[in-house]
């Protein structure tokens, strides 16, 4: 019979294994695309026995959707870390559409992207995938709103939030097969001028609410 001592350490070293295998699975996605990665080839970039990279993950859909959750939650957590450091005024919305656009050009980005090309034709892939994109778009969002640190109560907010995540998504896409980054510097000064005239200081909640965004 296992003592509490043990468990932890077998706790321990299974929240470890599958650490490496949901960093693997990233990193494969971004350097072989979803037809190169297979999970035999994922549990030998992490490291670990093909039997233990089933045991935690039974099916490539299991694992990628995991491995895309896993990295859009640590993102999430750093963008929150960065935006300490915003300054307060109008460049404040400059640093959150740079810090947002980054991103959309990351490593999360590109795997999220193999995974959404592949699941149009492969079904299982599409179930598992579409509530995660659901839950990562509405987070995405709030999180947004909290980093813009504005009020999406009042009208024309929460459009102005939703179309410069769609604007960073289109620029990301625009930016995989070539180096987008002259144009799309231009379009993002354009589109940060328009942002500052929809979205006005003062626009700030006064207490938190539960927007759901759809």
């Amino acid at each position: 019979m296992s003592t509490p001592s043990t468990r932890v350490p077998q706790q321990e070293r299974s929240r470890a294994t599958q650490a490496r295998l949901l960093e693997a699975t990233v990193d494969c996605l971004v350097r072989y695309g979803w037809s190169g990665t297979t999970t035999t080839v994922v549990a030998a970039h992490a490291g670990v026995s093909r039997g233990a990279q089933l045991h935690h993950y039974p099916t490539k859909a299991a694992l990628v959707t995991a491995a895309v959750a896993h990295l859009a939650e640590r993102r999430a957590e750093e963008l929150r870390v960065e935006a300490e450091a915003l300054p307060a005024g109008p460049q404040r919305l400059d640093r959150v559409v740079d810090l947002l656009g980054v991103a959309f050009t990351g490593p999360l980005f590109v795997a999220a992207l193999e995974l959404w090309v592949a699941a149009r034709t492969d079904p299982e892939l599409r179930d598992a995938l579409v509530p995660l994109e659901a839950r990562v778009g509405r987070e995405m969002h709030r999180l947004t709103v909290a980093l813009l640190d504005v009020d999406e109560r009042r009208p024309g907010v929460r459009e102005a939030v939703q179309a410069t995540l769609d604007l960073l998504r289109g620029l990301g896409v625009a930016n995989l097969l070539n180096d987008d980054s002259a144009r799309r510097t231009a379009l993002l000064r354009t589109w940060k001028h328009q942002l500052a005239t929809l979205l006005p200081p003062g626009t700030a909640p006064d207490q938190p609410h539960d927007a759901d965004p759809t």
